[in-house]
């Protein structure tokens, strides 16, 4: 009978345990597909489109009417190098960040401004030091919330 009892309180014991990982995982929200949190050094978090593929980065924020308070886009690019950016065909001002490849910020540029166009009118902004990654938020927010070159974001 001792052992009936032992066998039973493990029994219990293995049910309880294995309750709590079956939780139904969360489904990803449409707008959160294919994004990534940035976590600033104040605890902020920014949620960001991952830019990875090459027609993604060449298109990035053009012809996009807005970009949310708290969301961006990440640029990869893989390696690094020297990555001017420019605001042709984009509607709305950014911050640009540059970050190297231990995500450290390396330069900011507040507030860039849309440029409709001519392409030849549009200045390029950035790139004056090596890069891996390049993360556009809404103009303002690199301000908001303190970044400096030097802080690092966690990604």
């Amino acid at each position: 009978m001792r052992f009936d009892n032992l066998r039973m309180a493990l029994v219990a014991a293995a049910v309880l345990a294995l309750g709590g990982c079956s939780q139904e995982p969360k489904a990803i929200r449409a707008e959160d597909y294919r994004t990534v949190p940035v976590k600033l050094p104040n605890g902020k978090e920014i949620r960001a489109e991952q830019m990875i593929n090459r027609q993604d980065m060449l298109n990035g924020m053009m012809f996009r009417e807005a970009l949310p308070e708290n969301r961006g886009m990440l640029f990869y690019h893989g390696k690094e190098g020297y990555y001017g950016y420019w605001m042709y065909q984009v509607k709305v001002p950014l911050d640009l960040i540059w970050l190297d490849k231990g995500k450290k910020i390396v330069q900011i540029v507040h507030k860039a401004p849309p440029c409709p166009g001519p392409r030849q009118q549009c200045p390029s902004y950035g790139g004056a030091f090596p890069a891996s990654f390049v993360l556009e938020v809404p103009a303002g927010t690199a301000a908001a919330n303190g970044l400096k070159p030097g802080m690092l974001l966690d990604f």
